[in-house]
């Protein structure tokens, strides 16, 4: 089973936020590799580095939590699956033909269900209300 997350669910589990004690028991109860693409190791990055500019977290800790999502990489817990971009952008544009107008999506969100899609992932980890609501629509299980 292929399991995939967005920032929401990156950024609780690498960072410190309300939802950060739900997603190290989520995976500390798996013994799969979550899967993430180039996007979301983009998106987490940049988000954790925005959260210390904004002083969400401490100075410095935006490097501290890239180590240990780096060495999770290293170790086998996360896997970088390739994908073609041209694909991912074609399934967000569908999805978005199909579901903002009813859903108000955010072109970010589109994209994490997109490449979730592109990836053949049954499961998408997300704290986002709105993206779990396109994810199930889609077919995606939304264990958290």
């Amino acid at each position: 089973m292929v399991t995939c997350a967005d920032t929401s669910f990156l950024f609780s589990l690498y960072g410190n936020d309300a939802h950060t004690p739900r997603a190290v028991a989520w995976m500390k109860s798996q013994r799969r590799a979550l899967t993430l693409t180039a996007l979301s190791e983009y998106e987490l990055g940049n988000a954790l580095r925005f959260s210390e500019f904004r002083k969400g977290i401490a100075p410095g800790e935006a490097a501290l939590f890239w180590a240990q999502f780096e060495a999770d990489r290293a170790s086998g817990r996360l896997l970088i699956q390739v994908c073609n971009l041209a694909d991912v952008v074609d399934e967000a544009k569908r999805l978005s033909a199909t579901h903002t107008l009813t859903g108000e999506h955010r072109g970010f969100d589109i994209l994490h269900v997109a490449t979730a899609l592109i990836v053949k992932a049954q499961q998408l980890l997300t704290f986002d209300g709105n993206q779990k609501k396109l994810a199930e629509a889609e077919g995606l299980v939304v264990p958290v």
